[in-house]
Order: C-alpha cells, then sequence, then structure tokens
C-alpha cells in the first residue's frame, strides 16, 4: 500500500512539473503568437483600429486564463486550511485592534469574493466575533486576494502589486477599526443574533487531509470557479479590447487624469452599481491606462468594483439596516478615495 501511494504522489509530482514547464512556455510566447494570429493569419494591417484591439485580445486572454488558472489552483489548496469554520475561530474572542489586522491578513488567504463573504459575515458576528473585525474581514476578502495580486504583479510589476496589497490592507484594518469604534451594533437586525451559532458545529474540528486530497481540491477549485467565471473574463478582455483599438490615445487622460481632482470620485462612483472579480476587471485597467488614464484613479475604480458592488449591499440589507450600510460604504469609499489620490501622486 505504501508503494502504491509514493508511486501515486511521485506521478502527480512528475505531472505537477510538466505541466508548470508547458505553462511557462506557452506564457512566454505568447506576444509572438498574438502578432502572428492578427498581421499573418488574419491579415489585418498594423497600426489599424481593428488590428490593434484584435492583437490585444488574443494576448490577453489566453495570459489572463493562464494566470487564472494558476492561481485559483493554488487558492483551492490553500482553501483546505483556511475552511469557514477554522476562520471564525481564529477571529473570535480577539481584541478588537489585534482582530481587525488578523482579518484583514486572513482575507487575503481566503478565496471568497464580496458575496460569499457575506455568509460568513453572519458566522462570524453569531460566533462573538466583534463587528469591526467582521467589517475589516468582508473589505479584505474580496479586495486583497491572490488573484487581484499575482494579475496585478504580472501586468504592471511587483511594486504596484505590493502597493495595492498594503493600501488594501490598510483600508480594511482603518475602515474596521473605525465602524468598531462607532459602536453600530444596534443597526444590525436583530434575527442575526437571536440565530446564534450552533457552538457544537464551531468548535468541530475538520477531519485532517491528505495532500492528494488537497491538490483534488485545486483541480475541484479550477473547475467550479474558471468554469463560472471565464465568460465575464473574456467581456472585461473584449471590452479593454475596444478601448485599447479604438479610443484615441490620451483621451481617458480629460477624464480620468492627474489633472482632474475629480477624475477620482467620479471613479469610484461608477465602480459601485457595477460587479465583478479581479480578473474580469484587470484587462480593462490595463486598456484604460493604456489610453492615459491615471493609475491611482483607475486602480480607486477597480476596489469600487470588486469591493464595493451594489449586489453586496443588496445581500448585506437582509442582515444590516441602511444606516450602517450607508456608513459602511462610506468608510470604505473614503478609504479608497485615499489610495486614489495617493497612487496619482506616487505615480
Amino acid at each position: 500500500m505504501n508503494t502504491s501511494l509514493s508511486f501515486r504522489f511521485i506521478s502527480r509530482l512528475a505531472a505537477a512539473v510538466v505541466g508548470l514547464v508547458i505553462w511557462l512556455l506557452v506564457y512566454r510566447h505568447l506576444a509572438a503568437f498574438a502578432a502572428w494570429v492578427t498581421y499573418s493569419v488574419a491579415g489585418l494591417d498594423r497600426g489599424s483600429h481593428l488590428g490593434a484591439a484584435l492583437e490585444f485580445f488574443v494576448f490577453e486572454a489566453p495570459k489572463v486564463m493562464l494566470l487564472l488558472v494558476l492561481v485559483v489552483f493554488g487558492v483551492g489548496i490553500v482553501r483546505t486550511f483556511f475552511t469557514p469554520e477554522r476562520t471564525r475561530r481564529l477571529l473570535a474572542g480577539r481584541r478588537e485592534s489585534v482582530g481587525n489586522v488578523l482579518a484583514a491578513l486572513l482575507g487575503t488567504v481566503t478565496p471568497f469574493c464580496s458575496c460569499s463573504a457575506v455568509p460568513l459575515f453572519i458566522g462570524f458576528v453569531t460566533a462573538g466575533v466583534p463587528l469591526g473585525v467582521t467589517f475589516s474581514f468582508l473589505v479584505s476578502a474580496p479586495m486583497v486576494n491572490e488573484v487581484a495580486l499575482v494579475l496585478l504583479f504580472g501586468m504592471f510589476g511587483w511594486k504596484v502589486a505590493a502597493l495595492y496589497l498594503g493600501m488594501g490592507l490598510l483600508i480594511a484594518i482603518v475602515s474596521g477599526w473605525t465602524l468598531g469604534r462607532l459602536r453600530l451594533e444596534k443597526y444590525v437586525e436583530p434575527w442575526v443574533y437571536e440565530n446564534g451559532a450552533n457552538p457544537v458545529a464551531d468548535d468541530a474540528e475538520s477531519p485532517a487531509i491528505g495532500w492528494g486530497a488537497r491538490v483534488q481540491s485545486g483541480f475541484s477549485a479550477v473547475r467550479e470557479i474558471v468554469g463560472r467565471v471565464w465568460i465575464y473574463v473574456l467581456l472585461g478582455i473584449a471590452v479593454g479590447a475596444g478601448i485599447h483599438g479604438y479610443v484615441p490615445e490620451n483621451f481617458m487622460a480629460s477624464i480620468m487624469g492627474r489633472g482632474a481632482w475629480w477624475s477620482v470620485p467620479l471613479a469610484v462612483l461608477l465602480g459601485v452599481p457595477m460587479y465583478s472579480n479581479a480578473a474580469g476587471i484587470l484587462p480593462i485597467v490595463q486598456a484604460l491606462l493604456g489610453k492615459g488614464a491615471a493609475l491611482g484613479t483607475v486602480l480607486a475604480f477597480m476596489m469600487s468594483v470588486i469591493g464595493l458592488s451594489l449586489p453586496e449591499a443588496i445581500i448585506l440589507r437582509q442582515i444590516l439596516k441602511p444606516r450602517l450600510i450607508a456608513t459602511f460604504f462610506g468608510v470604505v469609499a473614503g478609504g479608497i478615495l485615499l489610495v486614489g489620490y495617493l497612487f496619482n501622486l506616487i505615480f
């Protein structure tokens, strides 16, 4: 039995190494492939609007999908270490200041979007986690996640990714701490506290699993998450391709540039009614930057789309009263505005 297990482990490891080598080879030749498809196969002229749009799409679509598959696979493995129950136990009983930091950090390594994080919010509150700490997690989980950071690194480099990580964590920590200081528990719907968490279920440890099961969880995450979001990713890239090919150079600078002080607030307001994840919105961000938009402005737009979405507000209304939702959105929006202006000053 041990020999059989060792053989399976070695075969899976070999398959992973071969897959990673193929991934790297494909990733390195995407630019040449996109140019070949656009100008040799399609026969479009260099410098044409359609040619620029098609080259952008053919390059970015496989690039983003390759990054997404790799990151989601890793996230699927990470998820086996950070189950909702374990995350709730880690946060329960923490002092607010320590809890805000821990909740924000946990949000970066737990693969929950803004809407899927809301059910966890209920579990945290009913388990006795302070309200401000739960808000730190609710902000961090969608805004500062592995997908966003890896895609930012791939598109803009490690400096932008690192600064985004630091600013996103700061927004989550400060927003949660501020909301905790305001003592807004009375604006949580009463039924949330009445339906307290089951202490037996909360304290129950998840059974230990081996690395084979963790790797299988990674493959399952790829099938589930990529299978659900790929169409939105391609739509986002298509929009980005249209902007890249047809929007005149420096046009975006006039409405989203550093010179327009109102561009950052406008970007945040435009982002709130929308809903997307980092994989879907980042190709649009990249295209906007290529047309002269300021980095801080487009990142503020991105943060508001994935961290302050209208669907999230609708779901939150089931557990929070309007005044608390408005306060939450206002505090987080204020943090995003500061980040937007800071990025515009630095870059």
